[in-house]
């Protein structure tokens, strides 16, 4: 199936997040991520952008004492930086945001065997946050055992595609996931799929299955 432009898009509320400054780190590396690979998003999100600039531009301008300055400074160099989501150069497989968690590559990433035909390999972003970073791969053709969830999740397909009852999702798609959803997500046939995932708590797998896994999931 052909990827249709944004058909599966990130939601408003975390592209205002991002554009605002006040989104958490995994957040922002996400929207920086999809922005990247979804120009109508992207074009959204510079627009976002530049009317949060006009807007600064209007505000009159108050004295500040004379060390505000240097305190700004210090705070900046305190923060991480914000995830880019500048275009991607060339046919790379990762958006430039997230270069920066797999600078080897993701095959150098420690990937590590889950169920079914699923690999999942964590990243180091928003270490303390409530939010858990990782990119997971699913074979061609198989599945994610039915589940739901103990929180918000989204996946990014960054290459190949799944579908689930909701859809069928491809390279730049996102899927959202919260309590309400129950679904099976099942890759296409003709190659793995690869997705960054963005996760508030454990997934709760269905059925006998999950009887017996679920317990082993809890973070």
């Amino acid at each position: 199936m052909t990827a249709q432009p944004n058909r599966h898009p990130i939601n408003d509320e975390f592209l205002l997040d991002y554009a605002a400054g006040t989104a958490p780190e995994p957040i922002a590396l996400i929207v920086a991520s999809h922005a990247a690979l979804n120009p109508a998003s992207r074009k959204a999100l510079d627009q976002l952008e530049a009317t949060g600039g006009a807007l600064l531009q209007t505000i009159e301008p108050v004295s500040v004492d004379g060390g505000a300055l240097d305190r700004a400074l210090a705070h900046l160099d305190e923060m991480p930086s914000r995830p880019s989501h500048a275009t991607p150069v060339g046919d790379s497989l990762l958006p430039p945001a997230l270069r920066a968690y797999a600078p080897r590559g993701v095959d150098a990433l420690p990937w590590r065997k889950r169920f079914g035909g699923l690999a999942e390999a964590e990243l180091p972003c928003g270490s303390g946050e409530r939010y858990k970073v990782s990119l997971l791969r699913i074979g061609a053709g198989r599945s994610i055992p039915r589940h739901t969830h103990r929180g918000e999740e989204m996946l990014l397909v960054l290459k190949g595609g799944f579908s689930d009852e909701h859809g069928h999702y491809v390279r730049g798609d996102v899927c959202f996931a919260d309590e309400s959803v129950d679904h099976r997500p099942v890759a296409d046939q003709d190659g793995e799929c690869l997705c960054l995932a963005v996760t508030e708590g454990p997934i709760w797998l269905k059925g006998l299955l999950g009887f017996f896994l679920s317990p082993f999931l809890r973070r």
